[in-house]
């Protein structure tokens, strides 16, 4: 298996289980800064289509109970947004993105729910 990737923010608790779970398990992983640098266009497309082969909508993407996503009051756009616009404003804008963000080959993970993680990377 390739190194993963693994899309992070340091200050973020759930993302510090979801690497303490891959190095226990010795998983080689490359953490990315999400802030710094956001999963592109095309890794955020391509999760949306794991995640809605699932039954997910687009709103899984999003980090709700983050500071921006509040401040910028999505909660009351997105029903109201094309999937065209919210790509492009979770490619610019890491901070929106629900964390971990895990893309595999043939699948994704958002947030860390450790029987999820079992299930897609062991």
């Amino acid at each position: 298996m390739k190194k993963l990737k693994v899309y992070e923010y340091a200050k973020c608790g759930t993302c510090v289980k979801a690497k303490k779970f891959l190095e226990k398990n010795k998983i080689t992983f490359e953490p990315v800064g999400i802030v710094e640098t956001p999963p592109t266009k095309t890794e955020l497309k391509k999760m949306l289509s794991y995640l809605k082969d699932r039954g997910e909508k687009i709103n899984k993407l999003f980090n709700t109970s983050g500071v921006l996503y509040k401040e910028m009051k999505l909660s009351s756009k997105i029903s109201d947004m094309s999937e065209t616009e919210l790509i492009d404003l979770l490619s610019q804008h890491g901070k929106l993105i629900k964390r971990p963000f895990l893309l595999l080959d043939n699948d994704g993970v958002v947030g860390f729910k450790e029987e999820e993680w079992k299930e897609k990377v062991l």
